[in-house]
């Protein structure tokens, strides 16, 4: 999937201010936020760290405590977001945009700090095979180390040299620039150069995450495999689609789910599926226990769904069902060492958990209206950015 949805937090706030209409943002929860989940027994140790991604920004980090509460207090360890690939100055990592989620990570020893991160500028922009073969090779050549470089030193910078980095993801398709179909060899040689230069940044702890969608796709995903000694962590993004497949066929399709579980074992390297959800059928429950019930048989490093519509159960009320699986398989869970063998999945139960603290939803970017920097405090306590409407002189 693409460079994730800018979401803002916005709802109208009715305050005058020399004339004008001025409008800021309190979230409402959503439609399905206070049902009861249904319970079931105990739920089995956690081995997998479990995120989301929730937005860009720093509202992504503090979504992350308002999703806790809906699950429970279940802990989400792992925090998410996206580098633009617009510019090569926004791949380098603004200190700006990467502060919060450093700072987040930096306040508990066992956070991962997950963060995709394109391998080309204009990445989505349509850029046809020959141009990205030939800045596939300039890559290969050293032609944008100094990227990588400035990227990895402020991650060190700012304390995040643990940082997970799923480098170049979806490569096997045709959506992103950074794509590997048009020269294997040469994207192979530019993920190893890429990955060379910022492991040589003094301080960092870098782990590199090669993600493929599933599928074949384009090409195989294993034919862009890059090697063992520049990958530390094999994952997957595994959407529900194409429109009316089912779960068993994610599974044995070429180049599906088994093959790769059965990949990364023989590549001695965990898993991970930094992007998973609803997408082309619609509000599906079967595919959401599945999915959560395939993670428990085979665990994975982490994982984070993509929580937004179509694909999310959170900030998204369209797919009711599923955010009922959702909650309820991943209620009140205690964060324990992982198991060395897989645990079976719980049998459901209709005993009676906590109600937990409805949160606060995000509601749709602001619209029509240029934002008014208020200081962080004022913004903080009216739950987001005020700003002036383009037609605050219209009649309602």
């Amino acid at each position: 999937m693409g460079f994730r949805h800018r979401r803002t937090t916005s709802a109208w706030l009715g305050v005058f201010t020399a004339g004008l209409l001025v409008s800021g943002s309190v979230a409402s929860s959503p439609s399905h936020a206070t049902e009861s989940p249904t319970t079931r027994d105990p739920a089995p140790p956690v081995a997998t760290a479990l995120g989301a991604y929730l937005h860009y920004g720093p509202q992504g980090v503090s979504r992350l405590t308002q999703l806790e509460r809906w699950l429970g207090g279940t802990e989400l360890r792992v925090g998410h977001t996206y580098l633009p690939g617009d510019l090569w100055s926004n791949i380098e990592g603004s200190p700006r945009f990467l502060e919060s989620w450093a700072e987040w990570r930096g306040q508990q020893r066992d956070r991962l700090f997950v963060l995709n991160v394109p391998m080309l500028e204009r990445n989505e922009a349509g850029v046809p095979d020959a141009e990205v073969r030939r800045h596939l090779q300039l890559g290969a050549r050293g032609a944008y180390d100094h990227h990588f470089r400035k990227l990895a030193q402020r991650l060190v910078d700012l304390d995040a040299a643990d940082t997970v980095l799923v480098l170049g993801w979806e490569m096997n398709g045709i959506t992103y620039t950074h794509r590997c179909g048009p020269d294997p060899a040469a994207w192979k040689a530019y993920w190893k150069r890429i990955v060379t230069t910022m492991r040589a940044v003094p301080g960092q702890k870098f782990r590199f995450d090669f993600a493929p969608s599933r599928g074949r796709d384009a090409i195989p995903w294993t034919e862009c495999y890059p090697g063992d000694d520049v990958v530390d962590i094999i994952g997957m993004d595994s959407y529900d689609q194409p429109p009316g497949t089912t779960f068993d066929q994610h599974v044995t399709e070429p180049y599906g789910l088994q093959k790769h579980v059965d990949f990364a074992k023989e590549h001695g390297k965990p898993i991970s599926y930094p992007e998973w959800g609803l997408f082309r059928n619609g509000d599906n429950p079967e595919y959401m226990r599945r999915m959560l019930n395939w993670m428990e048989k085979h665990p994975p490093l982490y994982h984070t769904i993509t929580d937004y519509c179509p694909h999310g159960v959170w900030q998204c009320d369209d797919n009711p069902r599923s955010s009922k699986v959702f909650r309820t398989l991943l209620f009140d869970r205690e964060p324990q060492p992982a198991p060395t063998n897989p645990v079976p999945t719980p049998t459901p139960k209709p005993p009676v958990t906590p109600k937990p603290t409805p949160p606060t939803k995000p509601t749709d970017p602001t619209v029509n209206c240029t934002p008014i920097e208020l200081g962080s405090w004022i913004e903080q306590w009216i739950g987001g950015k005020l700003c002036i409407r383009y037609d605050w002189w219209e009649s309602p």
